[in-house]
């Protein structure tokens, strides 16, 4: 028995018989990483798939829409049959669907979105052009609405039922339900146009006077932001403080909280250290998303003030129609969205690490 003990010991196996299988050190590392890369790929294969789809619908979509592009290309003129067959075979409208088709899909894959009508020049300089100045205004509204429905939807879920609850509340369902454009109108009304309380204080649109350069020009431009930022501010906010209040309010009650508290912790500690990081996964994905309509812009109100971002520009595109224009700023818009969701979906684990296993 004992020359049996040491043979097994000398071969690494225990007297009594082999140890259970069972995970190695390295085992549930290895798991949650392995996890973890299947949904990277879930959700980046997800994205590849959405974007060919957004492909597909703006080059049909923008084709249902009344209009005949090659009459604005002829400036309204009287022309021939043979004019009209030229201007179509230049801008190859004169092809098949499925060739336009085909062939609008292998361009937009190098990045090459066609030629404007309206405008005459590539159309990724037209939208290159307009970007940082959406991006400025949509962007400085991003900020501050963000954050003022994160203050807000906090203190409105910490103090529910109280006054300041039900008017934070009341307001935010207010103005998320007013329409951007008709809001816009009624600042212009009330604090440009001189039929308001206050008449002239801002501008009535546009991006600047014109008229100013240096740090003067930057005065100018924010003195122009000013209502179209409010306006965007106003009607976003409620959302992200709404979201906030409820993904809080769904915390309150959690057994860690109660335990926070019987250890002597302060109420604002608890709230900041503990129920606020657990309530921020659907914010997160909110902020997100609107992080997206930085880049999308707001057509609407881009448009009211004569914003030249790229809402005006889509407005202009789909007066003519501008195929190629419209083609790729809807392609632009909803990648963007696209993008920003997949980025949220992979750092759901970072906050979550439940999500993704």
């Amino acid at each position: 028995m004992a020359a049996d003990s040491t043979t097994a010991l000398a071969d690494g196996v225990p007297a009594d018989g082999p140890a259970p299988a069972g995970p190695s050190v390295r085992g549930p590392r290895s798991r949650t990483t392995a996890a973890y890369l299947r949904y990277v790929a879930g959700k980046l294969g997800g994205a590849i798939v959405s974007l060919f789809a957004v492909l597909v619908t703006s080059f049909f979509l923008f084709r249902l829409i009344p209009g005949d592009p090659v009459k604005y290309l002829t400036g309204g003129r009287q022309v021939s049959a043979e004019q009209l067959a030229a201007y179509r075979k230049e801008f190859g409208l004169d092809l098949p669907l499925w060739e336009q088709f085909t062939q609008y899909c292998g361009k937009a894959l190098t990045g090459d979105f066609g030629t404007s009508y309206q405008f005459n020049g590539p159309v990724m300089d037209k939208i290159r052009e307009a970007l940082p100045n959406t991006v400025l205004l949509t962007g400085a509204a991003f900020v501050l609405y963000s954050l003022l429905g994160l203050v807000l939807g906090t203190r409105s879920a910490w103090r529910n039922g109280s006054l300041t609850d039900r008017f934070n509340t009341g307001l935010a369902l207010v103005l998320f339900s007013v329409p951007s454009f008709w809001l816009g109108l009624m600042l212009i009304i009330i604090l440009s146009v001189g039929m308001g309380p206050i008449p002239g204080l801002f501008p009535t649109g546009g991006m600047e006077s014109g008229d100013s350069q240096g740090f003067g020009h930057v005065i100018d431009v924010l003195h122009h932001m000013v209502l179209p930022v409010i306006t965007l501010v106003a009607v976003q906010y409620g959302e992200t403080l709404l979201v906030t209040r409820s993904a809080l309010l769904d915390e309150m009650g959690s057994d860690y909280l109660t335990t926070a508290r019987a250890k002597g912790l302060s109420n604002d500690l608890v709230r900041r250290r503990h129920a606020v990081p657990n309530a921020m996964l659907p914010t997160v994905t909110l902020m997100f998303v609107n992080l997206g309509r930085v880049v999308a812009g707001t057509i609407l109100v881009e448009t009211v003030f004569s914003w030249p971002g790229l809402g005006s520009l889509f407005y202009q595109g789909l007066s003519v129609p501008d195929l190629p224009l419209v083609q790729a700023l809807f392609f632009v818009f909803a990648s963007a969205v696209i993008v920003m969701n997949t980025l949220a979906d992979l750092i759901y684990p970072l906050l979550d690490p439940r999500v993704g296993r």
